[in-house]
């Protein structure tokens, strides 16, 4: 998978969480994914279509970082994962994912984009929509990690 590809959703999430909860993550070294396991425990999932590509992208989130996005954002802080933290990871998921299609498609590369899926729950599982490689960014944060899942044909 090409760096062109998948760096434009990096910085879509970090602007993201900057600008929505005032929040600094870091990302850390990219690696292959082999399992369909999630590292955190909320996730959002999308699937993208496009006339060059399709593929599909998830963000996971730590409880912990998903409970003080949701207090950076709306001001209160859940006492666990409820249905408010799963509707605002799949808004993070729909805004990370319009980011970097803005991004791509200035390189010509145009796609749609589905609804979000939101799971949750310790060891959940995602299973991408595509039947291409599966690149993991683990990002770090006070509160705990993200990871960003990305997948294209």
């Amino acid at each position: 998978m090409r760096a062109e590809f998948v760096n434009p959703f990096l910085a879509s999430l970090i602007n993201v969480l900057k600008t929505m909860a005032t929040m600094d993550i870091q990302p850390q070294k990219p690696r292959l994914k082999k399992d369909e396991i999630a590292r955190g425990d909320v996730s959002g999932l999308i699937g993208m279509v496009g006339k060059q590509t399709r593929g599909s992208m998830s963000i996971t989130f730590e409880e912990n970082l998903a409970l003080e996005i949701m207090n950076k954002m709306l001001g209160e802080r859940p006492n666990g994962l409820n249905e408010e933290v799963t509707d605002m990871v799949g808004e993070i998921t729909n805004m990370v994912t319009g980011g970097a299609k803005r991004i791509l498609a200035e390189g010509g590369f145009d796609f749609d984009m589905a609804t979000p899926v939101v799971v949750s729950g310790r060891g959940h599982t995602i299973r991408h929509k595509c039947e291409g490689s599966i690149i993991i960014m683990p990002f770090t944060s006070e509160w705990g990690n993200a990871f960003i899942e990305i997948c294209f044909e």
